[in-house]
């Protein structure tokens, strides 16, 4: 059916064109020009309704248009030997058709919304039109003698109508940038209207007011071209305008200008200005011209100083708060610093703010509500400190206050900005309601030192301190001090240094015993990632993995790791170092977790080493099973279902609970050293640890003591049936040559025990 309905338009065009031509030929003509009239009546009336055109009143007013078009045009002829005004009824009923039409193109323009600088241009293509229609038509039709008033009046008016027209289709042409099909066949048939209503206007100087029959073709091609605009699925599109983004003088809108704008001067050079009439209509059309012209030109203007401050507001503001961003922050801060002020001046301050629990209200409650969360703090920021300080977003959550203040005023504002963040927030939920949120906020603060400072180290210098209140604990801030710029070189340096180290595997493996208690001989070891740099000598694990973890080189660091200690043991295996029991445990880090093709390439390297899945136990964090994706949980479960044991690292110390225990598919748990060190002196930490294994023995996990450094904390732990441990009470990591000397099954006697 929608089909159908898309075929009618050109079937119309053909009936027209057909109709059309059978006037032109005097065959049937007016049997023909009934058909086409009538055809375009019924299809202003119905076709809309076809495409659900909304809204519908242009077309009624069209329709009502094309009734008395059609009238007029059919009764013309039949009065016209009788005496005036019987035999102006025609062109009475045309002239109410052009009322009706006229209204109906000013209700497209309603619903478009005028444009001011289309309005300015269509006066301009107006005034030049009816200048022309009144020097050329209106003025020798009304100097006509011995006519009955009414027939002047009509052959005057004609060209008037005609004018308004103009002034419509050039307002409909100059406001939207987007001209779809019916858009084009309307506008065709506007044309049309005009040529055949300039044919009768040039007869009309003569005296005439009735022509040979072919004058009514452009007609009957108005009435086709205007019955497939209707008709056209693309009608629905007239009821909206796609705005221009600049109303400017661009060469097809000057092609229309032009002739108006010059239409003064060279009706002046053709007609000359012999009577007071001509005068005074060029006189007041050619100033009338200049004046809209003068308009349009200093609208221009304004328009584009207007556009110059928006742009440069939206270069230097954030479009959702209005607050300064990093680039006009940087402006101010410059500016302050520059300042003439004396020695005793105070200094300017800066606070770097970075909202804690953001991402959670974006992740609970949606970005529409986060947004409105960053659009109140800064709110709040503005409303909470004095007017001589600078608030700015320079981040998706974070925040910049600068103020020139003395320290006690600055130690004010920190505590006023803590406070107005931590105060409680009410957001709307994605499904309409309303909730309470309570954040915080970690900020750096750092002051203008003396000498020479730049807005960039300032801000540099607020984002360090900044991030160290975050690893301080959140909620909280941190006055800058030299030592911090410091320690991020140095981090800086690691890095690059890291970089190189994992790129030409300059890291070392050391391998720690982990021991059957009832036995002192190992069980299995733990591999751990050492690093000799050439230059700074020993670097800590504690220091370059964090460093490798936010970096983004831990997968490309744990990923070695795991390889060369499956190859080590592969080679421990094969030279009778270990039995085929013993096992290797591994760190992973929640990023190579994240990695969904990380168990299939587990286990091509565990097949190329010819070492069984079983014998590799894979240590991870408890964030691993709070924070863990779905993604990540589902790499868990290709591990085990590859064969991998997985074991809970540093036990007791983060989110410890069963429910996370049995809901993941681990198969040991590793009591962190935090809690046996107590054990002998503490029983508080034997209850913990006498828990753990409780709950473990329950769920069928086993445990592994680590940090156990005394004879007495291995007493406890085995009296608390802890069957494995590892620590300096059987020796350090090692290097695998020393481990395999040390610890191989044919050296006949366990390794010495270290006593208190």
């Amino acid at each position: 059916m929608g089909l159908r309905r898309d075929r009618l338009w050109p079937a119309f065009l053909a009936l027209g064109v057909v109709c059309s031509a059978l006037y032109a030929a005097n065959v049937a003509a007016g049997l023909a020009s009934g058909v086409i009239g009538g055809a375009c009546v019924i299809a202003w009336a119905f076709g809309p309704r076809l495409h659900n055109v909304r809204p519908r009143r242009p077309w009624r007013l069209m329709t009502a248009a094309g009734v008395f078009f059609l009238t007029g045009m059919i009764i013309r002829p039949m009065l016209v030997e009788q005496p005036a005004p019987v035999a102006q009824l025609g062109d009475m009923c045309t002239v109410c058709g052009f009322g009706f039409f006229i209204a109906g193109l000013v209700t497209f323009l309603n619903r478009w919304g005028m444009d001011r600088r289309a309005l300015l241009d269509g006066l301009i293509v107006c005034i030049g039109a009816a200048l022309t229609s009144t020097l050329l038509f209106v003025l020798p039709a009304a100097a006509i003698p011995g006519r009955p008033l009414i027939v002047t009046l009509i052959a005057g008016l004609y060209p008037l109508l005609d004018t308004v027209t103009v002034l419509l289709v050039a307002n409909l042409a100059f406001t939207t940038a987007v001209r779809q099909p019916a858009f084009m066949l309307l506008g065709a048939m506007m044309v049309l209207l005009l040529l055949g209503d300039l044919g009768y206007a040039i007869i009309g100087r003569e005296g005439d007011v009735t022509g040979p029959p072919i004058m009514a073709l452009p007609f009957l091609l108005a009435f086709t071209v205007g019955g497939a605009a209707a008709l056209h699925p693309t009608a629905s599109a007239l009821a909206r305008a796609t705005p221009l983004p600049i109303q400017a003088w661009s060469l097809p809108r000057m092609l229309v200008i032009g002739p108006a704008v010059a239409a003064p001067f060279v009706l002046t050079v053709t007609l000359g200005a012999e009577t007071t009439a001509k005068r005074l209509a060029l006189g007041l059309g050619g100033a009338a011209i200049v004046v809209l012209l003068l308009v349009r030109a200093s609208d221009a203007v304004q328009s584009h100083v207007a556009a110059q401050r928006r742009f440069e507001h939206q270069a230097t503001h954030d479009p959702l708060t209005g607050l300064p961003n990093r680039r006009m922050l940087s402006i101010m801060v410059e500016r302050l610093l520059t300042e003439d002020k004396p020695v005793s001046a105070a200094n300017v301050w800066m606070f770097y703010l970075d909202l804690d629990g953001f991402k959670l209200v974006n992740d609970s409650w949606g970005h529409p509500a986060g947004d409105q969360l960053i659009i109140d703090v800064g709110a709040r920021l503005r409303q909470a400190l004095p007017a001589t300080a600078t608030v700015a977003r320079v981040g998706g959550d974070e925040f910049v206050v600068v103020q020139r203040c003395t320290e006690p005023e600055a130690m004010a504002n920190a505590r006023r900005i803590m406070e107005c963040v931590e105060r409680p927030l009410v957001v709307v939920t994605a499904e309409g309601s309303t909730a309470d949120v309570v954040i915080g906020a970690s900020m750096g603060i750092v002051q203008s030192a003396k000498g020479a400072v730049q807005a960039e180290t300032l801000m540099r210098d607020a984002d360090t301190a900044m991030y160290r209140a975050k690893e301080s604990g959140r909620n909280r801030w941190t006055v800058f001090d030299a030592s911090m710029r410091d320690a991020v070189r140095e981090r800086v340096e690691i890095e690059v240094a890291l970089r190189a180290a994992v790129a030409q595997e300059q890291l070392s493996i050391a391998y720690q015993p982990i021991v059957a208690m009832s036995t002192g001989r190992p069980a299995g070891a733990e591999s751990l990632c050492r690093w000799q740099h050439p230059v700074r000598g020993w670097i800590g694990p504690n220091m370059f993995i964090a460093v490798a973890e936010d970096s983004n080189l831990i997968s490309a660091l744990g990923a070695w790791v795991l390889r060369e200690s499956i190859r080590q043991l592969a080679v421990w295996r094969a030279e009778g170092v270990v039995d085929d029991d013993f096992w290797m445990s591994v760190n992973v880090s929640p990023r190579q977790l994240g990695d969904p093709a990380f168990a299939e390439r587990l286990g091509t390297t565990l097949r190329r080493a010819g070492v069984p899945p079983a014998n590799v136990v894979l240590e991870i964090t408890e964030s691993v099973m709070v924070e863990g994706s779905d993604l990540t949980e589902r790499v868990l479960l290709e591990l085990r279902a590859l064969g991998v044991r997985i074991s809970v690292d540093d036990f007791g110390t983060g989110f410890s609970a069963l429910g996370y225990l049995r809901r993941h598919p681990v198969t040991g748990v590793k009591i962190d050293r935090s809690f046996v060190n107590g054990l002998g002196s503490s029983a508080e930490d034997e209850e913990i640890v006498r828990a753990v294994v409780a709950m473990s023995s329950a769920l069928h996990l086993a445990v592994v003591a680590e940090g156990v450094e005394t004879t007495a904390q291995r007493d406890v732990l085995q009296s608390l049936g802890v069957l494995l441990a590892q620590g300096w009470l059987w020796g350090k990591a090692v290097d695998p040559a020393t481990y395999a000397a040390t610890w191989a099954i044919r050296v006949a006697t366990p390794a010495a025990v270290r006593s208190d």
